[in-house]
């Protein structure tokens, strides 16, 4: 679709440095214009003070942006990259995608995770086999606050773990507790590197480093929905 595409990124302390300039990258490689917006979280108490439903306020604060940004350029259509699994997980943000009357493609196809990484790697995309990620707030249980001083340590904990090789995990925060997931067969790359691994998280103000033997899964927080 050439120029009629714009790829807006959102600059937030919520995002990891590595997730914009990843992004930059991609638009770049496939020859699409993009354009930078800023999203200030904290200035939205029920984002900050992170309720349940948090995902709902920040897809509203951010789409809500986007929208305006839209309107601007005079473009007709604001889409997202929700698939077909969302909507099977709990995903309050997509109540907010729906009001503001924002396109998912993908849902509307029924496309599922594993579909469009395979899609991907027919076409040759660099981000077939890209980890899963997810904004930084999804690192904080429920009526956690979320503080700007906490989301950099939560980041540069996760950068560290990152430099040992490891791609898919998670840094949790639980207040003095850092709980690491990983996927089982990554456990040996951890435990190998517990002593450096200490030394830095206690170094960025953790108490206890744990690693959760249950490994890695993507909204591990949202267990405590389901008991």
């Amino acid at each position: 679709m050439g120029d009629k595409v714009i790829a807006v990124t959102a600059i937030s302390p919520l995002y990891t440095n590595k997730e914009i300039e990843e992004s930059r990258y991609f638009a770049n490689n496939i020859g699409v214009q993009q354009r930078f917006i800023k999203s200030k979280y904290e200035d939205i108490e029920k984002i900050s003070k992170n309720p349940v439903n948090r995902c709902y306020y920040c897809k509203k604060n951010l789409f809500s942006k986007i929208k305006k940004f839209a309107k601007k350029e005079n473009i007709a259509f604001v889409l997202d990259g929700s698939n077909a699994d969302d909507v099977e997980d709990y995903r309050p943000g997509l109540k907010a995608i729906n009001e503001l009357g924002v396109v998912s493609p993908l849902i509307d196809v029924g496309l599922t995770k594993r579909e469009i990484r395979d899609l991907s790697k027919e076409m040759n995309l660099d981000t077939w086999n890209k980890s899963e990620s997810a904004c930084l707030a999804s690192r904080f249980p429920y009526n956690t606050e979320i503080t700007k001083s906490r989301l950099e340590k939560i980041q540069k904990a996760e950068d560290f773990i990152r430099e040992l090789g490891v791609k898919k995990f998670r840094v949790r925060f639980h207040e003095e507790i850092a709980r690491i997931e990983v996927p089982k067969d990554n456990f040996k790359i951890i435990l190998n590197h517990s002593d450096e691994i200490v030394k830095k998280f206690k170094e960025l103000g953790f108490i206890y480093i744990t690693l959760d033997i249950k490994g890695y899964r993507s909204g591990s927080l949202n267990e405590v929905l389901k008991k």
